[in-house]
């Protein structure tokens, strides 16, 4: 599709098209980035190791858009080997701070370090000496202050047209959280099949999936002799339900008979015996 055309108002002063919006956005964003690459939280090797130690799970929370990021976070930690949990900030006042132990981490996420909904979190952590991980903007607001490790984010601009809607900081947050979950991965020694125990459904499953994990072997296997009769070799090949029978000498495989190789003979398929109809 063509990008459409600048327009212009009444007065003459140009509309910006989507593309170049999106282009603008997307400048704004990997400006972020790219000052969070070059400055990471003094904190964020502490935080690592922290977390390496606990023998609970990694708590992670925050409200609105920063909850929806903090629900990701928990889920790529959970899938890479750190055991992690979301628990929203507000089902944590009415009765989800059970959820919490001293086994646990928490890391708590909010631009403004000021977000109301994280008071109750807040206060239980520091009730029980859970470690506190604070992910804000502002490492001296109320968050900031209460934490044990800071990840401060980098001062940036959100990338929306009135500055106020979480776009750069959930973005510089969610990188954020990927660079401790592959942090983790790899310092734990996180490998491929790790990773398919935890993934054993759709294409990441199906490319990590092993041979022996679908195999099947000894009297599951349709197995007959070449001198064996097609009539046994039929009720053979029913009984066990893959289609096809394996022709076996000494131990070794032969030949096999499919469907195909049935339809083929079968003006004198009764007449013959496996080693004759296999291919």
């Amino acid at each position: 599709a063509q990008p459409m055309s600048t327009a212009k108002t009444q007065t003459g002063t140009q509309i910006e098209t989507p593309t170049e919006i999106a282009r603008d956005v997307i400048r704004i964003e990997a400006e972020a980035l790219s000052a969070l690459h070059a400055d990471l939280p003094i904190d964020f090797d502490a935080v690592v190791t922290r977390l390496l130690e606990v023998k609970g799970r990694v708590i992670v929370s925050g409200m609105g858009k920063s909850g929806h990021i903090a629900a990701k976070i928990a889920a790529t930690m959970a899938s890479t080997g750190t055991p992690a949990q979301y628990v929203h900030p507000g089902e944590a006042s009415h009765g989800d701070l059970g959820m919490i132990t001293r086994e646990d981490a928490l890391i708590l996420i909010s631009n403004s370090g000021e977000t109301r909904e994280l008071a109750d979190i807040i206060a239980h952590s520091r009730r029980f000496a859970i470690p506190l991980i604070a992910i804000t903007k502002k490492p001296d607001s109320t968050l900031g202050q209460q934490a044990d490790f800071r990840l401060t984010l980098p001062n940036a601009p959100e990338a929306c047209a009135i500055g106020m809607a979480p776009t750069t900081s959930t973005t510089c947050t969610l990188a954020l959280g990927d660079a401790l979950a592959v942090a983790m991965m790899r310092l734990r020694g996180f490998e491929r099949e790790n990773f398919l125990a935890f993934h054993p459904g759709g294409t990441l499953g199906a490319q990590l999936l092993r041979v022996s994990s679908v195999m099947h072997s000894g009297a599951a296997l349709p197995v007959v002799s070449a001198e064996t009769p097609m009539g046994e070799t039929l009720i053979e090949m029913t009984a066990k339900g893959f289609g096809v029978a394996a022709v076996v000498e000494e131990g070794r495989l032969m030949a096999v008979i499919t469907d195909g190789d049935l339809r083929r003979n079968l003006s004198d398929l009764m007449a013959r015996t496996a080693g004759e109809v296999a291919t």
